[in-house]
């Protein structure tokens, strides 16, 4: 069985073209210009393959990628923005540390659904340490609803021309352990298999509002998937730090 996202990494932002990433992407913007960050510099948290970390680059933000996963940062990095390319940094948000402070941080997509309760203090200390005062956070995790009653003790499955999975789910406590499979066709018609684990965790909204606080971030807001606040799959922080 092998970690998570070693097998998944060529093909992650394939498989979620449905989550619509160029509205993604203009909805942190909006909410990073409404916080009067124009410019400067940014960190992408968890940035898997790249999306957002080359969609600010292009606007001319000065972008590092952080990701724990060998394989994502890999495919990042050979995913060019066409003119300057961003930094791409093997990392733990548990263990974040950079030169000098940043102007911003983003870290969405699930990065702090796969951190443990008894860590997320650590991460988000560690992260108001890489900002400068007045510097903007904004974060995402999959809502309890939707990891206990959609994602949880389900199973899903898909087959494309060039690829098949199947992404079976248990809800434990805490936290929801997936295993996936997939199956990749080669040039020879041949398909390959590959299985990979994931332990994604719940999180209460309230638990992380508190964390923030003590880490020395303000949070201004929280607000559903591109902040649909009839949205309950997804919750949205918006935070700055003291």
């Amino acid at each position: 069985m092998s970690s998570a996202y070693a097998n998944l990494a060529e093909w992650f932002e394939y498989l979620n073209q449905d989550c619509d990433y160029e509205k993604w992407s203009q909805y942190l913007h909006e909410r990073l210009l409404s916080l009067g960050v124009a410019c400067g510099r940014g960190l992408d948290i968890g940035c898997g393959g790249g999306y957002f970390t080359r969609f600010f680059q292009r606007l001319g933000y000065e972008m590092t990628g952080f990701d724990v996963s060998p394989e994502m940062l890999a495919k990042a990095a050979s995913s060019g923005t066409g003119g300057r390319n961003p930094q791409y940094v093997l990392a733990d948000v548990r263990r974040l540390k950079i030169n000098g402070r940043a102007d911003f941080a983003v870290a969405v997509n699930d990065c702090f659904n796969y951190v443990p309760p008894e860590d997320i203090p650590a991460a988000l200390r560690r992260v108001a340490a890489a900002l400068k005062k007045g510097g903007a956070f904004i974060f995402d995790v999959s809502s309890e609803y939707k990891l206990r009653e959609i994602v949880g003790n389900n199973t899903f499955c898909e087959d494309r021309d060039e690829l098949a999975y199947m992404w079976f789910n248990r809800l434990c406590g805490d936290r929801v352990e997936m295993d996936v499979t997939t199956f990749v066709r080669q040039a020879d018609g041949r398909f390959v298999r590959g299985d990979e684990r994931h332990v994604q965790y719940i999180h209460s909204e309230e638990n992380i509002k508190r964390a923030l606080e003590e880490a020395g971030f303000a949070c201004l807001k929280t607000e559903g998937a591109f902040g649909d606040p009839s949205d309950r799959t997804r919750v949205n922080f918006i935070a700055k730090r003291m």
